[in-house]
């Protein structure tokens, strides 16, 4: 009779013996299978952070820059397998409490938040190089710092009033930056987006602009006519058509870059004390926009005329179905401006009149028409 044991390693046996013929079938020897499943060496941070750097877009590298900069200074000479999630931790918290302490602080929130990012960025690269496996990721097991809600919110049209009104009679360059304001406030483009477009970005005949966002999007967003002779002008005077290069230049041809933001904010922070103590920026009319036109169009619209992409983790799948297009968002822009769009010939009418916040009601003026107004129709006066 048979034991147990002897049993169990005859079992054992021809159990090996099956995986050795579907090894041979899949023409896989014992020693490579041994090769892929254990880890090549995890290299020095200061080795592999910059092979990093060299591999992601130049938007990412600006972010993450100065945090991979910090975690080479302190563990340059570890390696990534060497790190726990406690030192994580540890930095990213040294990194909240040493953050910058300006007006708009929050107590560091941000730059850890930002440094546990960069170090996941990392890891993310480390893993599809097979130096640590998914399961040694120490950066996943370090939970970000809670987002604290914005305080950004949609400007009322007063306000709107007196920011288009300090830009066109202030500063070196008012043309410019009246432009500034009024693109922002009809496209509720990001900055990058603006500072990105080319001559070749403009269809004239369909008073469309291609933008170029975050994320590697782009999409035709809607404009006025007022606001594209204005963009055309621009261009005709300060580069010509066929430049190939920025659209948004100053008045010697030189392409303005997100310093100009910069300045204009601080110049409109020392006229209007509201500015510098709430820190207004460029975003915050976006903010507007969008307010209004969700207000007034619904939230596929809104969605819509804000380039976002309908994907987020928390969008319902009916928004699958009900998204808006170009020619909702130039019915929007419509009623927004006052001005009939190609797109949209007939009036515009808001889909839920006056149900916006006072600052964003629609009237017989509507509120980018503060900004209007100091974009005259006359092309010549963008110098």
């Amino acid at each position: 009779m048979t034991s147990p044991a002897a049993h169990s390693q005859t079992g054992r046996l021809a159990e090996l013996q099956a995986a050795q013929l579907l090894l041979d079938k899949l023409g896989v020897s014992p020693a490579e299978l041994m090769a892929a499943a254990v880890p090549r060496g995890a290299p020095l941070f200061a080795d592999y952070i910059p092979r990093v750097a060299g591999a992601v877009s130049e938007g990412t590298r600006r972010v993450y820059g100065s945090y991979w900069n910090l975690v080479v200074h302190e563990w340059g000479g570890r390696t990534l397998g060497d790190v726990t999630p406690l030192d994580i931790s540890t930095l990213s918290e040294q990194v909240r409490s040493g953050a910058v302490v300006r007006r708009n602080n929050r107590g560091g929130r941000s730059a850890a938040e930002h440094l546990i990012a960069a170090l996941r960025c990392v890891y993310r690269f480390a893993v599809a190089d097979g130096f640590i496996t998914a399961n040694q990721n120490p950066a996943i097991r370090v939970p970000k710092p809670r987002r604290l809600p914005s305080t950004r919110r949609a400007l009322p049209d007063g306000r709107i009033d007196e920011l288009s009104a300090v830009a066109a009679c202030t500063g070196n360059d008012p043309a410019l930056d009246t432009l500034l304001i009024r693109l922002h406030l009809e496209t509720a483009c990001r900055r990058g987006g603006a500072l990105a477009l080319t001559p070749a970005d403009l269809d004239a005949e369909q008073c469309l602009i291609r933008l170029r966002e975050k994320g590697g999007t782009v999409r035709w967003q809607p404009v006025s006519p007022t606001l594209m002779s204005h963009l055309l002008a621009h261009r005709d005077t300060r580069g010509g058509p066929d430049s190939g290069e920025r659209l948004l230049r100053y008045a010697n041809g030189t392409s303005v870059t997100a310093r100009r933001y910069d300045y204009l904010w601080q110049r409109l922070g020392r006229h209007l004390p509201w500015v510098a103590a709430q820190q207004i920026t460029t975003h915050w009319l976006r903010h507007t926009t969008l307010t209004w036109v969700e207000r007034s169009f619904g939230y596929a619209v809104a969605q819509a005329y804000a380039g976002h992409s309908g994907h987020a983790r928390d969008a319902s799948a009916t928004a699958t179905y009900v998204r808006a297009g170009v020619h909702e968002v130039a019915a929007a822009l419509a009623a927004l401006t006052g001005e009939p769009h190609p797109l949209c010939p007939g009036p515009a009418q808001s889909g839920r009149p006056g149900d916006g916040p006072a600052g964003l009601q629609h009237s017989a003026e509507p509120v980018p028409d503060s900004a209007a107004r100091r974009l005259t129709k006359d092309p010549s006066s963008l110098g």
